[in-house]
């Protein structure tokens, strides 16, 4: 075999720190007419939507994070949460020293489908919304633009416009939580495909005699490797009768396996292995449609930090092994972890609007799509 899979583990000093999750971060300086021209006249506000949680970063004009907050998500009805999601960006605002007026631009990730052009969240599983027109309506609560895409694409974006996790200008961001996810950047630019679609391989099969994925199919990436199906497998074994200390456990979670794996739990190893194998098959998938030179993997389920990331390269050693060519293709391909202190969403969120320019926010104004962000960032 050639040499190995450039398998890298998180560097503390990589990307961004992460401080308290309410923090003023930066302190403006003050111009002669009282105003703050290193952080206002220009700054940027990133949201990351999840099916619990709402993040935000603000970011100066001058590119330094000044303010963030995290909170959790009261209602997921639509309403309510874009209520929600105002307040808690006015809030960090003031954290910063600053208003609306010195925003110029929002950008939002959001789980499940989005139409970019319309900034609307065709269906969002995790948040049970359908057809929600999210952009529009917080253009018409703020007074600002605002650009939405889906968030792990929106990762994506972030981690390359960073550098976060190494540089690369093609490169795959693979989410593994709840469901299984990628966003591709291809020569410096998302690639969305042609239906929006691109990177969804968590519904790739893996194994036509698996389990039934939410999808209708059977066998999928996600319904093998994500968080449910790892907690799947763990109440299986326990109802089969099997010797492991995951019986002590009333409803065990991806996080008791990966616990129990590391205290020696034969059971939980088995688990951990196998979905090493499917996860390092996911990656080969990944590397063989795109041809990316970096697969950086995050999401809750990466958070098991070592034994995750040993699971993979034995998963990918044994793959290399199998095939001349997927040794000479995943040889030249850089597999991180994603480190627990950089923050892929709200990072991302803010690239996508670092080059939009200010307007009157309403319903009846031409949109800015995540393309043509995306695409002067590169180009300038």
């Amino acid at each position: 075999m050639t040499d190995q899979t450039m398998i890298h583990r998180p560097n503390p000093t990589d990307g961004p720190s992460v401080p308290a999750e309410n923090a003023r971060l930066h302190a403006p300086t003050s111009a002669p007419d009282g105003s703050s021209p290193a952080v206002g006249r220009g700054a940027r506000v990133g949201v990351d939507i999840g099916g619990s949680k709402i993040a935000v970063l603000v970011v100066g004009a001058d590119g330094e994070p000044c303010a963030r907050r995290r909170s959790a998500l009261e209602s997921p009805d639509p309403d309510p949460a874009i209520a929600q999601i105002a307040a808690v960006i006015d809030a960090s605002l003031s954290d910063a020293g600053l208003s609306r007026a010195d925003v110029q631009a929002v950008g939002v990730g959001v789980p499940g489908r989005v139409d970019t052009r319309a900034g609307s969240v065709t269906f969002a599983v995790n948040l049970g919304w359908q057809q929600v027109p999210l952009g529009a309506h917080l253009e018409v609560v703020l007074g600002l633009p605002v650009v939405v895409e889906n968030d792990v694409r929106a990762a994506a974006v972030g981690l390359h416009r960073r550098s976060a996790v190494g540089s690369a200008d093609d490169l795959a961001y693979l989410s593994i939580g709840t469901g299984i996810s990628a966003g591709v950047i291809l020569g410096g630019r998302l690639h969305r495909g042609v239906r929006g679609v691109a990177g969804e391989v968590g519904h790739v099969v893996l194994d036509a005699h698996g389990p039934a994925c939410a999808c209708g199919l059977h066998g999928c990436f996600e319904a093998l490797a994500a968080g449910p199906a790892i907690a799947r497998a763990a109440r299986e074994a326990v109802a089969a009768g099997r010797s492991t200390n995951l019986a002590r456990i009333a409803d065990p979670s991806a996080v008791d396996v990966f616990a129990a794996a590391a205290e020696g739990d034969e059971v939980a190893l088995g688990i951990v292995a196998d979905v090493g194998r499917w996860v390092a098959r996911g990656v080969h998938a990944l590397v063989l449609a795109y041809d990316v030179e970096l697969v950086v993997i995050g999401g809750g389920v990466s958070r098991a930090g070592e034994p995750f990331l040993r699971a993979i390269e034995a998963g990918l050693a044994a793959t290399r092994a199998a095939s001349p060519f997927a040794d000479e293709l995943l040889g030249g391909t850089a597999v991180r972890l994603l480190p627990e202190d950089v923050e892929p969403g709200t990072w991302g969120a803010v690239a996508l609007v670092e080059n939009t320019s200010r307007r009157v926010a309403g319903p009846a104004r031409g949109r800015t799509t995540v393309e043509e962000v995306v695409a002067r960032e590169t180009e300038a």
